[in-house]
């Protein structure tokens, strides 16, 4: 019987998926799992795909199925449990074998992994899989980080296997060790803050239109069919108009408004901050998310503070109101966009990988959860200009947010004025307003450290600083 093409430990949800969408594409695989009845069950379950499975009850047995050099999927819990298994098949491996970490790792711990293997013989790669359960399945969008040969080594299966947009795979070699995971982070930033702004508008159309969840269910439907087509803008729609089979309510009315978080989004945040870089709106929709999980606190402020007393929010003409929301979504995802590229492009000077900009971009277009209409277009904006600063500035969406952002600000004035929380349609309204504005207010700050500290300043004339008798003292 001939050698699997390549292997996968750990036959969760995720993992299973991904496994039978490698078989189903004519790809050998190996399989295992720590538990013998959970491959068991597995293999029992595959059909017509049992043919191309190899289903291994040891290590021993797994890693001699595998077409030397190796390339071994691992998709269990990340953290310290993808280290215990690296360390459990190091003494199975020879030299050129490939560890793949496919799950939502940390790039740091990707990075360490990476150079940890550096001189042992084995080498590493992190990959970045998205589109949940049903991308693995039928397609995800991938990120890889690593050698570009260990890339070239699962280039075939990893081709195979991606979404397609148009034809062309959704997979890419991103750069070296943390690369790929990196930017499957700010991809999830960016789906943190693209769902809260939805969800802030949604808000607004329920609580400040008072619309029925039908009735906003469709309007997204209609957005869905112009410029704001996405994934997320269709799974909108449907989950809106969807009904709890028990009662015949919308389900969405039955659902606790508590938001998880896996922790994507919160290292987007942390990296940001790290490299300087504004990610305003990624910033908004994790604060939010935490307040959500906060129900309790929330509704006992709710009894002591009460809501502001402004009830409906009053606007002369509907339609052209509800064409204000869908522009302001617009501009204001423009703007969550722009602020993750912004992130990556940061990281990929301080950590030498050149990320390819064009190519993030292409691969996000299918298979991914913040795959859009407009993914094509910031394909282009980097192809034209791959060294322009931020996205915002490229002629097609400088256009874009000329054109857009009047209606955004008039969206975020309505819905303050109504009492309606909208921190991400506001942070994005608020990075727009201080990116393009030439001279800020910063100067104040700057000469209040001089005040408090004994540094000078950068004048607008471009003389010598010089410091007034302001004694010395914290530089904050």
């Amino acid at each position: 019987m001939s050698q699997a093409e390549i292997g996968l430990i750990g036959l969760g949800v995720m993992g299973s998926n991904l496994a039978l969408n490698i078989a189903e594409k004519g790809n050998r695989i190996a399989v295992f799992n720590r538990t013998v009845d959970a491959t068991r069950k597995f293999y029992a379950e595959a059909g017509a795909l049992k043919d191309q499975i190899v289903p291994c009850e040891t290590i021993e047995e797994f890693v001699a199925a595998i077409r030397p050099p190796r390339p071994i999927i691992i998709m269990i819990k990340a953290g310290d449990p993808v280290d215990q298994q690296m360390e459990a098949l190091k003494p199975h491996l020879a030299k050129g074998d490939i560890m793949i970490d496919a799950g939502n790792a940390n790039f740091r711990d990707t990075m360490r992994r990476f150079e940890g293997l550096k001189d042992s013989g084995l080498t590493f790669i992190g990959m970045g899989v998205s589109g949940g359960e049903e991308g693995a399945r039928h397609g995800p969008s991938i990120m890889v980080g690593g050698t570009e040969e260990s890339y070239h080594r699962v280039e075939k299966v990893l081709t195979s296997i991606a979404a397609k947009y148009d034809s062309v795979p959704c997979v890419a070699w991103l750069g070296e060790n943390g690369a790929g995971h990196f930017v499957k982070t700010i991809h999830n930033g960016i789906e943190y803050a693209d769902m809260q702004m939805i969800a802030e508008i949604y808000g607004i159309l329920r609580d400040g239109l008072k619309m029925t969840a039908q009735e906003i269910g469709e309007v997204f439907g209609a957005w869905n069919k112009g410029r704001l087509n996405s994934y997320l803008i269709e799974i909108t729609e449907k989950v809106l108009k969807a009904a709890d089979p028990l009662t015949g309510n919308p389900i969405v009315d039955m659902i606790l408004d508590k938001a998880g978080q896996k922790g994507t989004g919160k290292w987007s945040v942390i990296e940001a901050q790290n490299m300087g870089v504004p990610a305003t709106a990624i910033e908004a929709a994790v604060a939010a998310r935490s307040i959500s999980s906060a129900k309790e606190e929330r509704e006992a402020a709710e009894k002591v503070l009460g809501l502001p007393p402004v009830g409906e929010v009053k606007v002369a003409d509907r339609d052209a109101f509800i064409k204000d929301l869908e522009n302001a979504l617009l501009a204001a995802k423009i703007g969550a966009y722009a602020q993750g590229f912004a992130v990556m492009a940061a990281a990929s000077k301080e950590f030498g990988w050149n990320l390819p900009m064009p190519t993030i971009a292409k691969i996000w277009r299918a298979g991914c959860i913040i795959r859009s209409q407009f993914l094509d277009e910031i394909t282009t904006a980097f192809t034209k200009a791959p060294d322009a600063a931020n996205l915002i500035v490229t002629p097609a969406f400088a256009a874009m947010v000329k054109e857009s952002d009047g209606a955004l600000r008039r969206v975020v004035s309505t819905a303050v004025l109504g009492g309606l929380p909208v921190p991400a349609l506001a942070s994005a309204l608020g990075y727009f307003d201080s990116y393009r504005r030439g001279r800020g207010t910063a100067n104040v700050i700057q000469a209040q450290r001089d005040f408090f500290g004994a540094h000078g300043f950068d004048r607008i004339d471009g003389a010598d600083s010089h410091h007034g008798p302001w004694g010395s003292g914290l530089n904050a």
